[in-house]
Formats: C-alpha cells, structure tokens, sequence
C-alpha cells in the first residue's frame, strides 16, 4: 500500500474521526454533494479533518483552518433523502498527515497526504480492565436502546480499540480529542481516557 495520497478531497468538521469509529453525515453543501457521489462510485475515502477555525458550512470572508492530522474515511451507506440532500455513514479507517492542501474555487479542500501507521495490536493490561469492561456494559446498554451507528466490529481487549470508543463516547473537549487521536502510543491513550473517565466520575479510581 502507498503511504501518501494525492488530491485527497478533506471533510473539515467540527468533530474528530477515530479509526474504527463511525460517522453518519447529512451533506448539501455543493462543494460535498459531487465529492461524496464521487467517492462513493469508485469506492475512495475521503479524509476527516477537525476544524481549528472556521465553520463547517462555508461563509463568503470566513477563514478555515484545519488539524494535519486526520483521518480516512469510507462510505458505507448513502441515502438520497432529498435533492440536494445525501444521508451518509462512514467508517474510520487510517489515521493521515496533510503535506499540502488546497481550496478549489468551490471552496473544497484537497491534500498531499502522508499515512500514519495503525495502531499496533496492544492487550489491555489487568490494571485497565475495569475501562473495558465499563465500555462493554456500556456498549450493550446502548444496543439495547436501539442506538445507530455503533461499529460493528468489537475488540475489548485491544487498548486502542478501547480509548477509541471511549474517546467517541465522552463529552471531551474536540482539541482533546484530536490529541487523542494523534498519540502513537494506544497505552498511553488508554491511560489518559482512564484519566478522563475517573475525573468525569464515570469510573471509580
């Protein structure tokens, strides 16, 4: 697989992608309705990048600014609800870095992106279970409830999978966030989602 990327069309959000997590989306932008269809035609991801400044509906004179650090998403699902307006699910996939970007006359944002390599495999050690088994409790609760757009996919034995979901789940500052996800280290994630979930009172220290 190459690691960079050319022309990858970004999604600038005011939210942060995990890998493995899941986003549903609602687009009537112009500058997203043919990015998305084309994507969705040819199978290509596009790339999700947390907003620093700026909105995510575009306003003539208001500047953007985006995080390096995103991450691929896939489309999974796409509804036409509407003309002019898509129902969209992705999926996160691989974490990326933007090399270069540029805005088309449109306003959609295209990168040279480098890949950012997956998580390593890392097992949650003993001293952390009760994070995991408080996301697995949590996790069929919301199943229970009928919550969409949960992953279907579950490893809670693996540390980033993990911090992941956790990371989704809090009310968590999007800049925290966005660090989150940057860490190359899953242990470290996971500790620092520990950290969160005992200042938030959600688990007992």
């Amino acid at each position: 697989m190459t690691t960079e990327l050319h022309g990858l069309p970004l999604f600038p959000l005011e939210t942060v992608l995990f890998p493995g997590g899941v986003l549903p989306l609602r687009i009537f932008e112009v500058r997203y309705l043919d990015m998305i269809r084309k994507c969705h035609a040819v199978g290509a991801p596009f790339g999700v990048v947390r907003l620093r400044k700026g909105r995510e509906v575009s306003a003539a004179g208001i500047e953007e600014a985006f995080a390096e650090v995103g991450t691929l998403a896939q489309i999974q699902e796409l509804t036409t609800v509407q003309s002019g307006l898509l129902s969209v699910v992705c999926t996160g996939q691989q974490r990326f870095r933007v090399l270069r970007s540029e805005r088309a006359k449109y306003g959609l944002w295209t990168a040279h992106v480098e890949r950012v390599d997956d998580d390593q495999p890392v097992a949650v050690p003993p001293e952390h279970e009760k994070i995991s088994q408080g996301l697995a409790i949590l996790m069929a609760q919301l199943k229970a409830r009928g919550a969409a757009h949960l992953p279907d996919a579950e490893a809670f034995g693996d540390c980033a999978w993990v911090a992941n979901r956790w990371a989704e789940l809090l009310p968590l500052p999007a800049e925290l966030k966005q660090q989150l996800m940057q860490l190359e280290s899953p242990l470290v994630r996971l500790d620092l989602v520990g950290d969160a979930l005992e200042r938030l009172g959600v688990l007992k220290a």
